[in-house]
């Protein structure tokens, strides 16, 4: 059926659009521009703005963008095709030559990608997880893939810069040799370094060793005293090892550092975009938050329930708004002071936790030195793993606490899972900084001559940075032995349980275990910073996290798949990637405040390690730097000066509020493209409102006529 507009007494088509909701709305805002563009004469009719920006802004971009990103038909992209091959004729040869080589490079990288994405790591699993259980558990998963990538690479750092040199000389492999640490004017105290008792050996020993490091493992190359030496002299330079060795710590914290925010920024920007209003929220979540990756039906189940969960924490969340909205001064007053009571409460718990630490370190630290055969062997293994245990403890007793407390301060169900947390968060992370604060308060403190004579307690500690590497050690094992136990003593007992009596009503209700993102989360940056924290002391660390997260893998996957059940809440995968990196950069963070005390403040052992010839880690910077010719020292000097930095904190401040400017204006061109939908669904409606005016009209003129 035709519609002719103007037979039926209707204006022409520009003036019909022009009574458009969005046209009238523009108008009234653009009264000085629309002015203007009529007297130049560049006002553009709605009709022909399509073809004006295809003609122009389209064409004129050819050469710098491809047409398969442009959102157009199949024959407007052959019009575009036909126009880039005729333009192609009239440029030059070297023109052309870098237009077709342009083309290619863009073909090899897209095929580059397309062949890296076959090489993923787990791509299979990751990708059957995420059809099982939607994309919140397979973004833990992806996470934990990551974390096992990251430890590679600083592995493989590590290995070039430290292991290797030592590796070609030691072997043979190459013409080269040990250059030996020559010793300076010190006490032959401080060069004391009794690594193993001599006497009867019992077959636990052994056990023993590899469970804490000690034994025959401290004089390997998992430790920081094995590499006593002070470089390896090749045919035409001599590699200087306690430089490397250093420069290797600070370049796998700048790349562990640029990576994770790098990962941080796409999920931030994601969410930042998702910033939307209560209203819109409501909205996504009943026309836009299903999860069509999903293809099990209890998983879609769960699902359902997930969204009704949102919905109703998202009315809570109404509803505790208007509450706050609607207290008076007095309950203002009384919720205020019982949250300030009730973080009292958890200071108090996080001291107590602190202070345990405390003890157990230093008690541990106390009788470590006893010899083995005046112990048995569970004694020996509980006084050496003591600080691990109490920190586990710790780490198992603090979550429900806090879930108990949090059910008092009256905040909304999103800020209480949020803040929950953040604590458990804290507690975790900074359980692993008070060991290593304990262990360098005992290092640093004694009483007699011994501690002036060599800067540290050497007659405890005859090689510090080795027996902190132990305990970084003794960390990483007990918590990958915790995983492994809870997974097989626990959950799948709890499983067959569940499965085989289900008459059992206690059974019942204990149910089945949950895999809890955040708690498996937590977990495994624990285990992160561990690894951060002891890489320094420990260089072979990194591979043992690898192999480590490697088996978490695979143990969690079964444990999913076989003994537990996705948690009720959900997260979604962008909300969920931003929340893991950003409990990696403060564990990240947490990991270098320690990292930076030892090596600028605490004295180096004097009996092992290549900075035996330093007062400090830090002080083979300045002498290496003193090495340089005079104009890059002067260089390097000025742009370590005050004089450099002034300017260049000024500059860094200029472009910060260049870029919070810039967020600013992106955020008023959001609300405007958000306006613009809401004013475009309003057009919609009026052109079905005119649409059926114009049918109704024709259906009347036959039977007039």
């Amino acid at each position: 059926m035709n519609l002719s507009l103007g037979s039926s007494g209707f204006s022409p088509p520009v003036n019909f659009l022009q009574e458009l909701p969005s046209y009238r709305s523009v108008a009234r805002r653009r009264t000085n521009i629309l002015s203007r563009d009529k007297q130049s004469g560049t006002l553009l009719k709605p009709t022909d703005s399509f073809s004006s920006q295809l003609d122009g802004g389209i064409t004129e971009n050819l050469n710098s963008q491809s047409i398969r990103k442009y959102a157009l038909n199949i024959s407007e992209k052959r019009r575009l095709r036909d126009i880039q091959e005729t333009q192609m004729k009239y440029l030059s040869e070297w023109d052309q030559w870098k237009r077709y080589s342009s083309k290619s490079w863009k073909r090899f990288l897209e095929k580059a990608r397309e062949m890296a994405t076959h090489l993923e790591l787990w791509r299979k699993d990751i990708r059957s997880i995420e059809g099982k259980f939607g994309t919140g558990i397979q973004s833990y998963f992806s996470f934990l893939r990551f974390l096992v990538v990251l430890n590679l690479v600083i592995f493989l750092i590590i290995f070039m810069l430290v292991l290797l040199p030592i590796i070609l000389t030691k072997y043979k492999i190459t013409n080269s040799t040990f250059v030996l640490i020559p010793f300076k004017d010190m006490d032959i105290q401080c060069t004391l370094y009794p690594i193993s008792s001599s006497g009867l050996i019992y077959f636990y020993s052994y056990i023993i060793d590899l469970l804490s490091g000690t034994g025959f493992l401290e004089e390997t190359s998992l430790f920081y005293g094995h590499y006593t030496i002070d470089g390896v002299k090749f045919q035409n330079f001599t590699y200087d090892l306690p430089l490397a060795y250093l420069v290797s710590t600070i370049a796998y914290l700048a790349l562990s550092l640029l990576w994770i925010v790098k990962r941080s920024v796409e999920g931030f920007k994601i969410n930042l975009i998702r910033s939307e209003e209560h209203f819109q929220s409501y909205c996504n979540k009943i026309f836009a938050g299903w999860d069509f990756c999903i293809t099990n039906r209890s998983m879609a189940e769960l699902k359902h329930s997930s969204l009704r969960y949102e919905l109703r924490a998202d009315l809570e969340e109404e509803r505790i708004r208007q509450k706050i909205a609607e207290r008076t001064s007095e309950e203002t007053i009384r919720i205020y002071s019982l949250r300030l009571f009730l973080n009292c409460i958890v200071l108090a718990v996080l001291a107590a936790c602190f202070y345990a630490i405390y003890l157990a370190t230093t008690f541990s630290q106390e009788h470590m030195k006893k010899e083995i055969d005046k112990m048995v062997f569970g004694e020996n293994l509980l006084i050496l793993y003591l600080p691990s245990i109490v920190i586990t403890l710790a780490n198992f007793i603090t979550p429900i606490i806090f879930a108990k407390i949090i059910h008092y301060e009256d905040y909304s169900p999103g800020f209480e899972i949020r803040l929950t947390i953040l604590r458990c968060v804290f507690m975790r992370l900074a359980t692993i900084c008070v060991l290593v604060f304990t262990l360098g308060s005992k290092i640093t403190s004694c009483g007699d001559s011994t501690c002036e004579l060599c800067g540290y307690n050497q007659r405890l500690y005859p090689c510090w940075e080795t027996q902190v590497g132990q305990e970084m050690y003794k960390l990483m094992i007990f918590d990958f032995i915790i995983i492994l136990a809870v997974t097989l003593f626990v959950d799948f007992p709890r499983k067959l349980l569940v499965t085989y009596c289900a008459s059992s009503k206690l059974i019942q209700c204990w149910g089945q275990q949950e895999f809890a993102i955040p708690d498996n989360v937590l977990g495994i940056v624990y285990g992160q910073t561990i690894c951060w924290i002891g890489a320094f002391f420990s260089p072979l660390l990194p591979a043992i996290a690898t192999l480590k997260f490697v088996i978490i893998f695979y143990v969690k996957e079964l444990s999913l798949l076989y003994t537990c059940r996705p948690s009720p809440r959900q997260f979604r995968a962008s909300n969920s990637n931003f929340f893991f990196l950003l409990v990696l950069l403060i564990g990240l963070c947490l990991a270098i405040i320690p990292l930076t005390i030892s090596m600028a403040r605490i004295p180096s052992s004097k009996a092992c390690g290549p900075f035996t010839n330093f007062n400090t880690t830090w002080e083979v910077i300045p002498q290496t730097v003193s090495s340089f010719p005079s104009s890059l020292q002067t260089l390097i000097h000025g742009v370590t000066s005050e004089a450099f930095a002034v300017p260049f904190f000024m500059i860094i401040c200029l472009v910060m509020f260049y870029f919070i400017a810039l967020a600013g204006a992106h955020k008023r061109v959001v609300l405007q493209l958000r306006e613009q939908l809401s004013l475009e669904s309003r057009d919609k409606r009026y052109l079905i409102q005119k649409l059926t005016e114009a049918q109704r009209d024709v259906r009347s003129q036959p039977a007039s006529a």
